[in-house]
C-alpha cells in the first residue's frame, strides 16, 4: 500500500492529486489546486497544492511525479530500419542529432515509444516507427529543482507535455477502444492534443492556442486540432471517431459544443476513470477532468505506463540513503516478523517430528513384544535381540544362479558352427526344463555333456527327442536341477544354527 503524488504545473495554476495503490485497487485520496494569482510564486503554489493533498504530511508519500509543459518539449516521429530494433535507443540518438539545432548528447534527454513495426517480409528490410519526446537537460533540471525546493522531495518522474495523459489509459477503457480516440487538455494559453488507438499513443502535439480569448479561444483550438489530425492522416492514420476534453478549460460553458461544430466530430468530457473516489471530497465530473494530468502523473508512478519519462541517462532517479533511513522502522518490523515466523515454523516442525518419533517408537515396542517376546522402544536393543535370535546367520536370500545364468552358460557351450534354437526355457523351484531344436541328436548330447561340467547344474539329462514335422532337424527336451554348492552350504549352516544345543 503506497501513496503517490502527481503535480501538474500550469501557466495559471498548480494542481495536485494523491492516489493510494493497493494491489489491484487504486484510490483517489485527495485533489488540490493553488492559483498563481493568489499565491504569486510557482514554488509556493506547488507547496500549497501538495499540502492540500497530503495534509502537510509529505513523508507519507512514496513518490512524486511532475510534468514538463509541452511548450518546453519537442515531439519527433522517426522511421528506422527494422534490423536495428534491438539497438533502437542508440539509433534514435543518432537520428535525432540530425534534426536538432544543438548536440543531443549532454544537452538534451529523450524517451520514446514504438508506434509500428513492419516485418521484413512486407518490405525489403522492414522498418520500425517510433515517437519521441525531447527536452533540454537544463529545462528538466529546472523542473526537478523547482519541486525539490518546494517540497524537499525530488520528483521520481518527469512527464513530457501531452504524454502525461497516457497513463489514464489503464484506468479509462474508452481510451483503449478500436479506432483513433483524441484527447485535448484545454489550458488557458496552450493546449495538448494526443491520439490513442487501442490504448497506444499514436500522435501528440502541443498547441499554442488556449481557451483564453487572447490565446485564440475555442475556434483557434479547433483549427489547430484539425491541422494536427491532417498531419496524422498524412502519415497513414485515420481521423478520430471521438474527441474527449479535459483540463482547466473543459468546464468553460459551451466549449464542447463549439469544438464539436468546428471539428465536425463528437466532443465529450473525458470519462471518469475506474478509480475509487470514496475517500476524496465530493466533486462533479467536470471538476475531475480539470485534474486529469495530475491524476495521470500520480498513477504513472506504479505499474506499466504508455507515457514518457524524461528522467533518463544522467538524470535517472535513484533513491538515496535518506529514503532507506526513513524506512528503517519498516525494514526492522519486517525482519522481526520474518524471525518470529521462522521461529514458529521451526517449533511446529520439531513438534511434528517428536510426535512422529513417539508414534514410531510405540509401534516398535508393540512389534518387538509380539516377535521377540520382550517389548522395547530402543532400536539398538531390538536390533541386537533380533540378531541373537537369528543365531548370527547372515544368509543371502538370493540364489547364486538363476534363469539368466542358465541362458548365459547355454550360449557359451553352443559352438558357433552349430545351429541351435531355444523354444522354451522354464525354471521352477530350482528345476530347469529346456526345449530346443538342433540339426542332430549328437548335437543335443554334446550340449548336455558340456552343461554337466557346471557346478550349479546337476543331473543333466535329455529326457525326450523327436523329429521336427516337415523338416530334417531334431527337437529335444533337457532337464536338470539348479543347485549351487554355495546355496547348499548356506542351508546347512542355517539348519545347524536352528538346531537345539545338546546338554
Amino acid at each position: 500500500m503506497s501513496l503517490w503524488l502527481g503535480i501538474d504545473i500550469g501557466t495559471s495554476s498548480v494542481k495536485a492529486a494523491l492516489v493510494r495503490a493497493q494491489r489491484q485497487r487504486t484510490t483517489l485520496e485527495a485533489i488540490s489546486v493553488a492559483e498563481l494569482g493568489d499565491w504569486g510564486s510557482v514554488e509556493e503554489c506547488v507547496r500549497i497544492a501538495a499540502d492540500g493533498c497530503c495534509g502537510g504530511n509529505l513523508k507519507s508519500v512514496e513518490g512524486v511525479a511532475v510534468g514538463l509543459e509541452g511548450t518546453r518539449t519537442a515531439v519527433h516521429i522517426l522511421t528506422v530500419p527494422g534490423d536495428v530494433e534491438k539497438q533502437l535507443g542508440d539509433v534514435l540518438t543518432f537520428e535525432l542529432e540530425a534534426q536538432l539545432p544543438f548536440a543531443l548528447m549532454g544537452n538534451a534527454v529523450f524517451d520514446y515509444r514504438v508506434l509500428k513495426v513492419v516485418p521484413s517480409s512486407e518490405t525489403e528490410e522492414g522498418s520500425v516507427t517510433a515517437i519521441t519526446a525531447i527536452a533540454r537537460i537544463d529545462e528538466v533540471m529546472q523542473q526537478i529543482e523547482l519541486v525539490k525546493g518546494s517540497l524537499g522531495i525530488e520528483p521520481e518522474r518527469i512527464g513530457a507535455g501531452p504524454f502525461t495523459l497516457a497513463s489514464l489509459v489503464a484506468h479509462t477503457p474508452e481510451l483503449a477502444e478500436d479506432g483513433p480516440v483524441g484527447v485535448i487538455d484545454l489550458g488557458g494559453h496552450s493546449s495538448d492534443f494526443i491520439l490513442f488507438e487501442k490504448g497506444n499513443v499514436m500522435f501528440a502535439r502541443t498547441l499554442t492556442s488556449g481557451i483564453a480569448q487572447e490565446s485564440g479561444g475555442p475556434h483557434r483550438i479547433a483549427r489547430d486540432v484539425k491541422n494536427t489530425i491532417a498531419a496524422f492522416r498524412s502519415r497513414g492514420g485515420q481521423a478520430p471517431k471521438i474527441v474527449y476534453i479535459c483540463g482547466g478549460g473543459s468546464y468553460v460553458s459551451g466549449v464542447h459544443v463549439t469544438l464539436a461544430d468546428d471539428l465536425d466530430l463528437p466532443v465529450e468530457l473525458l470519462p471518469t476513470p475506474s478509480i475509487d473516489f470514496t475517500n476524496a471530497s465530493p466533486f462533479e465530473n467536470y471538476e475531475l477532468t480539470r485534474y486529469s494530468k495530475a491524476l495521470s502523473l500520480a498513477v504513472s508512478l506504479y505499474g506499466r505506463t504508455a507515457g514518457m519519462n524524461l528522467r533518463r541517462g544522467e538524470l535517472r532517479y535513484s533513491r538515496g540513503f535518506d529514503w532507506v533511513r526513513e524506512r528503517v522502522p519498516q525494514l526492522a518490523g519486517l525482519t522481526a516478523l520474518f524471525l518470529v515466523s521462522f521461529f514458529f515454523a521451526g517449533a511446529s516442525q520439531i513438534f511434528l517430528l517428536n510426535r512422529e518419533r513417539a508414534a514410531l517408537e510405540g509401534a516398535l515396542e508393540k512389534v518387538a513384544g509380539e516377535v521377540l517376546g520382550e517389548a522395547s522402544r530402543d532400536p539398538d536393543k531390538v536390533r541386537q535381540a533380533l540378531a541373537a535370535q537369528q543365531g548370527g546367520s547372515d544368509e543371502n536370500p538370493m540364489p547364486h544362479a538363476d534363469a539368466f545364468d542358465v541362458m548365459v552358460r547355454l550360449s557359451e557351450v553352443v559352438p558357433s558352427s552349430m545351429t541351435h534354437d531355444v523354444e522354451e526355457l522354464d525354471v521352477q523351484k530350482g528345476h530347469v526344463t529346456l526345449h530346443g531344436i538342433v540339426d542332430s541328436i549328437p548335437d543335443a548330447q554334446s550340449i548336455a555333456q558340456s552343461l554337466r561340467s557346471e557346478p550349479c547344474f546337476s543331473d543333466v539329462r535329455i529326457s525326450r527327442t523327436s523329429a521336427v514335422v516337415g523338416g530334417d532337424r531334431q527337437k529335444y527336451m533337457m532337464e536338470f536341477d539348479l543347485r549351487c554348492p554355495e546355496d547348499q552350504k548356506q542351508k546347512k549352516t542355517a539348519k545347524k544354527a536352528e538346531a537345539p544345543e545338546e546338554k
